[in-house]
Parts: C-alpha cells; sequence; structure tokens
C-alpha cells in the first residue's frame, strides 16, 4: 500500500464547506485485477475525506471511525457536515469520532479504471481499501446505493462492525414497482444519454433539495463530472441496480437483504420522506429487519436528506461507545431509548377491552351513532360477537399481531367494533384525525406505513389517489366495480361473515397481546408543526381507562356523550354506554347544544364530554333547545372540557344548560391524554389570583408535573422543580404516558431532555406555566411563543386574557416583533363587531387594550378572525400571526393568515 499527502490542487478545487486538510489519496491493490498468479494487482488511486490526521494532530484519542459510503451521483463531498461537527465535537471535549468518507472507484476524485463494478465488486473494493487504512471499530453510514455497499460491507466484517447508520436507501425492492426515476434513467437508449454524454442524471438529483441548493454547492457536486469519460461510473451505477432476478447484482442484493436482520449492532436510520425514489415503504422495510434501530423521519426532507437536514448532530449524538453490547441498543424501532419499567414493578395487566368481554351477555345497549336520520344502537352481546368475528375474519384475511392498521370510520359502532377488534389480535391502531386536512393526514397516512386501512368510501378513495399504503378493506359493502376501482379487497360485513363461519367450524382467537407490545399510533393535532404520530403499548391505553375510571367512577347506568373524537371509543372499555351526537367529528364547531340533549336522550347518559370548540358553540347554540331538551340536559351530572385549556366563561355558559353537573376541564396532550383536573367552582376561587394564565388544576391520580425554569432566551434549561410561581415548560409523567413518537427519535430525545433522574418516563410538553402554591397547574402558552424581551421572557396567555377584559375585543393574540432578547410584545385582537380589514386598530381599540393590559403594547393590530389549528379550533395559530405583525409594522401589505 502506498498513500500519498493530498490530491494536487487543479484536481480538487476550493468547495464551500470542504477542507482541503481532509483529503487525501490511498493507493489500494485492485481486488478486481486478475493477475493469474504471474503479476501483482494493479495499485488504484482512492479519494478519501478523513478527519484522522486532524484528530491526532490535536491530541485528541480516537474513539471509534465512521465509515461513509456515497451514492449514486454524488461523492464524499456529501458528507462535509459530518466532518466539521465530529471535529467541532471533538474540539469541544466530546467523543473523537474519526469521519473517512470514501470516493467509490469511477466516482468523484478517485481513479477511473475502465473496469465496470457490479455490487459484489463494490463491497470487495471498499473492504481492500479497509485492509489498507487499518481501521478499528467501524459504524458505517450510507446513502442511497452506498447504504447497501456499506451494509455489504458490514456483514464481511463483523468483527470490526460497531453500528449501523443508513439515509434513504433500499435493500429490497418488494411487491411495488422500481421507482420511475431510476426505470427512466436505466432505460435502453436513455441510459448513456441520460449519465454519460449529458449530466441530465446529475442535474435531477441535484435538484430534488429542499430547500434548493445554492449554486456554489451544485457546482461542488458537479465538480468531479465533468467530462463523459468522468461520468461513466454514474451510468454503471443505473445499469447495476437489480431489476428482475436475473439481474447479475440480484443475488448479492437478496443476500444483504437477508442478511441484514441478523445484524444486532446499534442502528440509526434517517430518512427524507419527500424522497420519489426510496419512499417511506423502503424505510419501513428496513425498520422490519431492524427492527431495534433508532428511526427519525425529517418531515419536509427529500432524497438528499443529508443536505436537507441537520442529520450530522443526529448522528454524533447517536453514536454508539464503541465497546458497549449490542444488546444496548435494541429498543423498538422509533423509540426514544430510555426504555420501560420493569414487569415486576407493572400492576397486574386487565386488557382494554376486559369490560366489554365481561358484558358479552349484556343485552343493554352498548354504543348509541346519532348520525343519520335515527339513532343506531348496539347492545353489549351484539358488540362483543361483532368484535370476535371482525377479529377472527381479520386474521383469516391475514392480518397479524404488528401489522398496523389505519382506521379512517368516523366515530360509532363499525369504528368501536373496529379498534377492539384490532387490539384484540394484536393488530396496532393507527388513528389520525381528518380534521388534519388533505395534506396533514397524507403525511401521517405515509409516515406510518399501515399495512391495511379501513375506510368508508370517501377516504378509500383518498388513499387510492393519493397512493396511501396498505390493504383497502371498505367500512360498507362495496358493488363490485366500485370496490375494484378504489383497490378494496373485501369490506367489514364480509369478514364478520367469514369470521362467523370460522367460529362455527372451532376457530379460536389466539391469546391476548402483551402489555408492551405496541397498541395503537395515535397522531396529534398538528397543531404545533406536522402531526406526529404517538405510540402507546397495550399497557398504556389500560392506564389510560384506569385513571378514567378514578377520576369518574364511572357505572354501568352512567353513559357517556362523547363530543370529543379522542374519546368515542372509550365507553366500552370503561364498562358504560357512549353515545356519539349528530355532528362533523373533524370541525368541532359543528356541534350543537340540540345534538348534545339528543344523544343525551337516547342514550340515558349522565357524562357529556367536549373539546372547548364544541363547548364554544354549544353554549351558542342554546336558544335552539326545547323545553325537553333543556330539562334533559339537567340530568347530566358530570361535564368535561378536555383537549386545551378553557375559560371559565366558556365552561361557565355550558354549565348553565347542566345546572345539576359538575363541571371539569381535564389538562392532557395526545402524549398523556390526562394529566390534571380543576373543576368550574376551583376555577372561580381562583378567578382573582395574581397567576397569569389559564389553571388547570392538580395531577390526577398517578401522574406528576415539574416546570423546568426559563433563561433569558426564553429556553427551558432550569432543573425540573415544583417550586411555586417559576415561569418554565411544563414536565409530565403518569403511568398512561406515551411509549414514544413513531418514527421520530430525534423528536423523542428533545422530549426527554434534562428529565428528572428518578427511574419514571417523563416527557416534555411544550407547553409554559408555572405551578401556585397549592399544586396547581397553571398554563401561559408555548414555549416557541415565548416572547424574549429586555426584561426577560414573556409568556403569552396573561397579557392576551388582560387584553381580552377591554370593551370591544373578543379574543387576543401577543406576539413578539423584533430581534430575540429586545422583542417588543404586539396585540392582535378580534373584534366586536368583527373588523372588516385586517391592519393597524382604530385608535378606540388601540387605547382600550393598552389600558387593560399591564405589559407595554409596541402596537395593536386588528383581525377578522385570529386563525386555529385545525382539530381543536381553539389552539391560536400564534406563529402566523406574528410573521403577518413584522411584516405589517415594517410597512408591508400584507393578508391575515388564516
Amino acid at each position: 500500500m502506498v498513500t500519498g499527502a493530498g490530491i494536487p490542487a487543479p484536481l480538487l478545487p476550493t468547495l464551500p464547506g470542504l477542507d482541503a486538510a481532509w483529503s487525501r489519496v490511498v493507493r489500494v491493490p485492485d481486488v478486481a485485477t486478475d493477475t493469474g498468479g504471474r503479476a501483482e494487482p494493479a495499485l488504484r488511486s482512492w479519494h478519501v475525506l478523513d478527519t484522522g490526521p486532524a484528530l491526532e494532530d490535536r491530541g485528541h484519542q480516537v474513539a471509534g471511525t465512521v465509515l461513509a459510503v456515497h451514492g449514486n451521483p454524488t461523492w464524499s463531498y456529501l458528507w462535509r457536515h459530518l466532518l466539521t461537527a465530529s471535529l467541532a465535537q471533538a474540539d469541544a471535549g466530546g467523543p473523537a469520532w474519526r469521519i473517512i468518507a470514501v470516493d467509490q472507484l469511477e466516482m468523484g476524485f478517485s481513479e477511473r479504471t475502465e473496469v465496470v463494478r457490479d455490487l459484489p465488486q463494490r463491497i470487495a473494493d471498499l473492504g481492500a481499501l479497509t485492509d489498507a487504512l487499518d481501521i478499528g471499530p467501524v459504524v458505517t453510514l450510507g446513502h442511497d446505493w452506498g447504504g447497501v455497499i456499506s451494509l455489504g460491507w458490514a456483514l464481511a466484517h463483523p468483527d470490526q462492525l460497531a453500528g449501523i447508520t443508513l439515509l434513504n436507501t433500499a435493500v429490497h425492492q418488494g411487491p411495488g414497482p422500481i421507482p420511475a426515476p431510476l426505470r427512466l434513467a436505466g432505460a435502453t437508449g436513455v441510459l448513456t444519454a441520460a449519465t454519460r454524454r449529458t449530466t441530465a442524471f446529475l442535474e435531477t438529483t441535484l435538484a430534488l433539495a429542499h430547500p434548493p441548493l445554492t449554486a456554489p454547492i451544485r457546482a461542488a457536486y458537479r465538480a468531479p463530472y465533468r467530462s463523459p469519460a468522468r461520468r461513466r461510473g454514474i451510468g454503471d451505477f443505473v445499469a447495476d441496480i437489480p431489476i428482475g432476478e436475473e439481474h447479475s447484482s440480484s443475488p448479492a442484493l437478496t443476500a444483504i437483504a437477508e442478511g441484514v436482520r441478523g445484524l444486532r449492532v446499534p442502528a440509526l436510520l434517517l430518512w427524507g420522506p419527500r424522497d420519489p425514489i426510496f419512499s417511506d415503504r423502503y424505510l419501513d422495510d428496513l425498520a422490519g429487519r431492524l427492527p431495534h434501530a433508532r428511526v427519525h423521519r425529517f418531515e419536509g426532507a427529500g432524497h438528499l436528506v443529508a443536505e436537507d437536514a441537520p442529520w450530522a448532530s443526529a448522528v454524533l449524538d447517536w453514536l454508539p461507545t464503541p465497546d458497549a453490547s449490542p444488546a444496548s441498543d435494541t429498543a423498538p424501532a422509533g423509540s426514544s431509548g430510555r426504555g420501560r419499567p420493569s414487569a415486576a414493578a407493572e400492576p397486574i395487566f386487565r386488557p382494554l377491552g376486559a369490560a366489554l368481554e365481561e358484558r358479552s351477555q349484556d343485552r343493554d345497549i352498548a354504543v348509541v351513532d346519532m348520525a343519520g336520520d335515527s339513532p343506531v344502537r348496539v347492545s353489549w352481546q351484539l358488540l362483543a360477537r361483532n368484535v370476535e368475528r371482525l377479529a377472527t375474519g381479520l386474521l383469516g384475511a391475514g392480518v397479524r399481531a404488528g401489522d398496523r392498521v389505519s382506521l379512517l370510520v368516523p366515530p360509532g359502532p363499525a369504528l368501536t367494533a373496529s379498534v377492539y377488534a384490532c387490539l384484540r389480535i394484536g393488530a396496532v391502531v393507527v388513528v389520525a384525525d381528518a380534521g388534519l386536512g388533505v395534506a396533514g393526514l397524507s403525511r401521517a397516512m405515509r409516515g406510518a406505513q399501515a399495512d391495511v386501512v379501513i375506510g368508508q368510501r370517501r377516504g378509500l378513495m383518498a388513499a387510492r389517489a393519493l397512493g396511501w399504503p396498505g390493504r383497502r378493506i371498505s367500512a360498507d359493502a362495496l358493488p363490485a366495480v366500485v370496490a375494484a376501482a378504489m383497490g378494496v379487497r373485501t369490506s367489514l360485513p364480509a369478514l364478520m361473515r367469514d369470521g362467523e363461519r370460522a367460529l362455527s367450524e372451532g376457530a379460536h382467537l389466539p391469546p391476548h397481546p402483551g402489555p408492551d407490545e405496541d397498541a395503537a399510533v395515535l397522531f396529534t393535532s398538528g397543531s404545533t408543526g406536522p402531526a406526529k404520530g404517538v405510540r402507546y403499548t397495550h399497557a398504556q391505553l389500560a392506564a389510560v381507562r384506569d385513571v378514567l375510571i378514578a377520576e369518574l367512577d364511572p357505572l354501568p347506568e352512567t353513559g357517556l356523550v362523547t363530543g370529543f373524537a379522542p374519546f368515542a371509543l372509550l365507553g366500552p372499555a370503561l364498562g358504560t354506554c357512549s353515545a356519539t351526537p349528530d355532528m362533523d367529528v373533524s370541525a368541532p364547531r359543528t356541534l350543537t347544544a340540540r345534538a348534545v340533549a339528543d344523544a343525551v336522550t337516547a342514550s340515558g347518559a349522565t357524562t357529556v364530554f367536549l373539546s372547548p370548540a364544541a363547548a364554544g358553540n354549544v353554549a351558542r347554540t342554546a336558544h335552539e333547545l326545547s323545553a325537553d331538551g333543556r330539562a334533559t340536559l339537567r340530568s347530566v351530572t358530570q361535564l368535561l372540557s378536555t383537549g386545551a385549556p378553557v375559560s371559565a366563561a366558556v365552561l361557565g355558559s355550558v354549565a348553565e344548560l347542566m345546572p345539576t353537573a359538575v363541571a371539569h376541564t381535564p389538562y392532557g396532550m395526545t402524549e398523556c391524554l390526562l394529566v390534571t383536573d380543576i373543576t368550574l367552582p376551583e376555577i372561580l376561587v381562583v378567578a382573582n389570583a395574581d397567576d397569569a394564565g389559564v389553571c388547570v388544576g392538580r395531577p390526577v391520580h398517578a401522574a406528576q408535573v415539574r416546570i423546568s425554569a426559563l433563561d433569558s432566551g426564553g429556553m427551558a434549561v432550569g432543573a425540573p422543580a415544583q417550586e411555586p410561581g417559576v415561569l418554565g415548560e411544563v414536565l409530565v409523567s403518569a403511568p398512561h404516558l406515551k411509549d414514544g413518537y413513531d418514527r421520530l427519535w430525534l423528536t423523542d430525545l428533545a422530549a426527554t431532555r434534562a428529565t428528572p433522574d428518578d427511574g419514571g418516563r417523563w416527557h416534555r410538553t411544550g407547553d409554559v406555566g408555572h405551578l401556585d402554591a397549592q399544586g396547581r397547574l397553571w398554563i401561559e402558552g408555548r414555549l416557541a411563543h415565548v416572547l424574549t424581551t429586555a426584561a426577560g421572557p414573556l409568556a403569552p396567555v396573561g397579557p392576551e386574557q388582560e387584553v381580552e377584559r377591554a370593551a370591544g375585543v373578543q379574543r387576543a393574540a401577543i406576539v413578539g416583533v423584533g430581534p430575540p432578547g429586545v422583542q417588543q410584545a404586539v396585540a392582535v385582537v378580534e373584534t366586536d363587531p368583527r373588523a372588516r380589514r385586517a391592519g393597524l386598530a382604530t385608535a378606540a381599540i388601540a387605547e382600550q387594550a393598552r389600558t387593560a393590559c399591564s405589559t407595554a403594547l409596541a402596537a395593536v393590530l386588528t383581525v377578522p378572525e385570529l386563525p386555529t389549528d385545525v382539530r381543536h379550533n381553539s389552539k391560536i395559530d400564534r406563529g402566523a400571526l406574528q410573521v403577518w405583525a413584522q411584516r405589517v409594522l415594517a410597512g408591508e401589505r400584507a393578508a391575515a393568515p388564516r
């Protein structure tokens, strides 16, 4: 072996982000050279970027080596951010990882050998290079077809392997078609023209970046490929894509795909879902082969995820200790890695559907659906039988434990039976609210990678049109022509018939899933960014039921009217009847007082669940109630408004319709559905307190709350504590806290950062607030919306409440304008009557708002309506308002956000 100090300057130009000191040439025997035993093999010149010399010069002890392998048509420049970040980490006293980023032969600035190198050859080539470099513990890092090659090297070098990291790649084609761009590039008559004679393939790849690459970065990627001769390797790579089993590289790819299943070293999968080549189905396949891998999808990133997202810091955060046992990183795909409590600490597990099974012979009503012309009532006996039939039918249709089943069915008997049937056989229920909108729902469905989609016609049409994954099952029987057009294989009625037949022939359901098995993926509202999938185990869903039982003390005769979709499915778990009022569940403001009264009448329920937006509309439509309707509502004994903090005025206006009810407003989130609770009388008691924000009460039962204080920059850096009056981020813990985010490992890390080290599971909510002297929690807004003023951090809700007391102001939002640290508070208000246009407030409104608010307001603006999130219709989009306010105050003409 002969090594060179660097590449001559004319060959390696000055490129942005690339330190020429990293560049070197390594001369390696060509294992593709057949000498017939008569001569030494030729030496080939490999160009690599290597931080080893820099680490040595700085006196750092190397922890291990990251071997980075690019794909087609990129080169080692792809990995420059990791080289920079790793050196900065070492200089800051962190682990010193040596990064070796290779240019594969025929690619980048490595030698053009005129030898066509297929997949097995490229793996052998890489092995020859690492033999020459004599490196120790290795973590492989690969992208595109470099991912496959890096995995081939990993399987061939188990003694050196310390971990694997992959960016968008694939090891198995699966049943779907080869991605269109690759089919086109590899087509006869196109291959040479697209990859060698022109730069079409290279330019198409560079165009996949989000946002677009700058001109200097594009030029850097083009630098090694200036002539057709230097682009030959690009064409050879495309030609080597195995299309069909007869392809020469197909056996090697198959061997890698199967070999990956046996890897037990730590693994990290980082993904750009906007990739037209390697879509989420390839991530799903890799996660199935590496079930212990950490997984993170960078929403908005695409094929060039290394250019689109902050991936380098993620790799450095994850890199394992070289001498760690492989078993130390075996959490489920996408998990936070904090682990679960030991089995010995867990209470005796009672499945979520236990009450339904216990009442399986009961002829009383279990579910009432008020949609349509007349109520639909289903008894406990029929519901239990339908669940058993459907569970058996799903098994017969090939649905197995661990399969993900997306449910696009509105609340009612069909959805209830589907949920409990899936849970019974261990299938993982995926629930995303239609209120996310087409784009948000599609993003969620692609991210979840469901194996099965059960939906009504509208949802199935969307699944077909938007290319959502999963076999399709219709909630209702469809005409054969319609079913075929939508790709529907069967229906719930057909599955129930199949299940009934199988049961009559002696079929039995398998044992209940264990408590630590995944049960559901519930998507957040998307009100604070793209909706996130929240994973729950069976034990955690059962814990949600148990805390509600402890809080509500439901009896079989209690009954629930659920105008809040997440709780519509809990009646059977609680052992009491549940009724869904006539409303559009994706638009809570459609719920009326009359619909609530009708549902109470039909079910005999004495407990009512509402969302804040639904509660507001129920109060506004009270005049539509008949005398009988008013009398019915007087029979309600418990009223709960859940989903977001609700004001005393809104809760009180609904409570007036239900004068015998105890009105509660629990606080929680998708990640922990019930954390604290407060009743209306308690709210009225604290109404005159000096505390800012909305009081949401004390923790319920086993739940715990801590506050991480904010620094002057609005960052939550304080040690989690319970000291009264300290403004900070709210941290929560409870037995029913989520298991983790689905394929959002970095989000999990952020949510569990600097939490109490007490052996429990904690979650950083992103909400800001404080505890009072009595241990009550007050919510003052979102961490992202905190203003950083010269006087310190300012949460928005307190001053908003003050502004809303001004005459003529219906609702208000406080946003910060100006540089961080010296932001000025600006009030954006919705007036009564509504302003006709958005802009500066009238002098009268501005004066009234300033007089009411104890915080100095730099400006007061009006909008016809404050923008709110799609699910709750109550969480104000302060981020959009801040951008708009800055533009208006800068003198621009800008339409108000909606």
